[in-house]
């Protein structure tokens, strides 16, 4: 951070103003510059707790977005001048993104900074808060400049919201400007972007779809959701097979796959785009497998990092990524489910079900504070003659409400399964296949649109 291509004071005027201690705060663009957006009320810490919120699409960002990256190991500062803001930042500590960050808090804004660095070393990134008029706000951020080193990115949350001050800040060597109200994801991916890596900067969101126990169909709900996702949303995904030893994907797809994603986690380090694009099967244009190879005549030990180093080569590589993981727990296991950017529980309306998915949930959430709750799919619901606990009382006991419901239809999956093809292939009209669809749709936020086949290809079979 240096000032030696500051702008005069006299190049912007002196039109700024402080709306700091007013009752209301102007609102802010967290992608990019802000700009003169309408006022807004700042929203109180309590209801962070009570609600996490996720950001608002921005107009300066592409519809797909992608997920969300660990931060780096690094250390933070924050020399804040109100209360919100410190219990805010101490929400944004709490995240799963944050887990190898260091967050510590000061009283005093930008003069308490200067202070602290007139002794102390700099931290990787350092945040300060002001309350001050444009000019002033300058004029301290200059003072600060002598006392940091010339790569640490500094993040400015100000009260003024007016495009020549982030300007003049950016000028200066100021990283990001942001003003209030904002939100813990906000400032989290505010973060996220100053460290992201140049050379990688993209990672698709990660579907994880575990069952709560085993037998529920978990496998057949992650296969079709990955193929709804990329055939009837039309978004380029990667299904990735992580039971080793009895994976279906290429039973239930109908594939000979000589490479498997055991190949990529023998040797992760060598995992790169290339070798990911040569060990991944493609099903369809939009769909692409990462097959387990489910054979038990030899025990694979992999190390717990080789999962998430793997998981990470593959995210970089395709916009969505659907996990089918097995029915176990463990290290790497937890860690993969707490990192996801979704997270899909199917339970069958039974009490083992209940019970282990609602340890599951419970143990989840409280790592995964500022994201969507873990989905509920409730799956083989209606089997004649078998007691079953009613989808109300379900919910109410779990405490979520399942985003659909899957009925029991298995002529609809046996056929497909037979074929080794998908439900929306087979069965498009079906109860089944439109309730994956809508859960399609949810992850998405795009509409399902079914390719009608023609007459020729019905005939062809094709």
């Amino acid at each position: 951070m240096g000032n030696e291509t500051a702008l005069f004071e006299d190049d912007f005027g002196t039109e700024f103003e402080d709306v700091f201690n007013e009752d209301t705060l102007t609102g802010a663009n967290d992608f990019g510059p802000v700009t003169g957006a309408a006022s807004k009320p700042v929203q109180a810490v309590a209801d962070f707790v009570a609600k996490p919120t996720t950001a608002p699409v921005s107009n300066f960002m592409p519809l797909e977005q992608g997920g969300d990256a660990m931060l780096p190991a690094i250390s933070i500062k924050l020399f804040y001048e109100r209360e919100e803001t410190r219990a805010l930042m101490q929400l944004c500590a709490k995240d799963r993104r944050m887990g190898r960050a260091t967050v510590d808090c000061i009283p005093g804004g930008i003069p308490a900074a200067v202070a602290e660095l007139r002794n102390s070393a700099t931290p990787n990134l350092l945040m300060v808060e002001s309350s001050a008029q444009a000019v002033r706000v300058l004029a301290e951020i200059d003072t600060l400049a002598e006392f940091c080193d010339e790569h640490v990115k500094v993040l400015v949350i100000g009260a003024v919201n007016d495009i020549a001050l982030y300007r003049q800040l950016v000028a200066r060597g100021v990283s990001e400007y942001i003003v209030p109200p904002f939100q813990p994801l906000q400032i989290i991916r505010s973060i996220s972007r100053l460290f992201t890596d140049p050379e990688a900067p993209f990672l698709g969101k990660q579907i994880s779809v575990v069952g709560a126990k085993g037998g529920v169909g978990a496998s057949t709900i992650a296969h079709n959701l990955a193929w709804a996702l990329a055939e009837n949303t039309f978004v380029n995904t990667t299904l990735v097979d992580l039971d080793l030893s009895f994976g279906t994907t290429a039973l239930d797809f109908n594939q000979d796959t000589p490479q498997t994603i055991a190949d990529a986690l023998l040797a992760p380090e060598r995992a790169d785009n290339a070798v990911i694009e040569r060990l991944l099967t493609r099903a369809t244009e939009r769909l692409s497998l990462f097959t387990a190879p489910a054979n038990i005549n030899q025990i694979i030990d992999i190390p717990d990092e080789s999962f998430a180093m793997v998981i990470e080569s593959v995210r970089r590589n395709v916009p969505y990524m659907v996990l089918d993981m097995p029915h176990i727990w463990n290290t790497w296991v937890r860690n993969t489910l707490i990192a996801s950017d979704e997270l899909i529980i199917v339970c069958q309306p039974d009490l083992a079900s209940l019970r282990n998915g609602k340890n599951m949930i419970d143990q989840l959430k409280g790592h995964r504070v500022n994201d969507h709750a873990p989905r509920l799919v409730l799956n083989m619901c209606g089997v004649p003659k078998r007691p079953e606990i009613p989808v109300k009382d379900f919910a109410a006991a779990i405490g979520v409400e399942p985003d659909i419901v899957v009925p029991f239809e298995p002529e609809v999956f046996g056929m497909a399964a037979n074929n080794g093809q998908m439900i929306s292939e087979t069965s498009p009209a079906a109860k089944s296949s439109m309730a994956i669809d809508q859960l399609a749709g949810l992850l998405t936020g795009r509409a399902i649109q079914i390719e009608q086949k023609s007459f020729l290809k019905k005939i062809l079979g094709k």
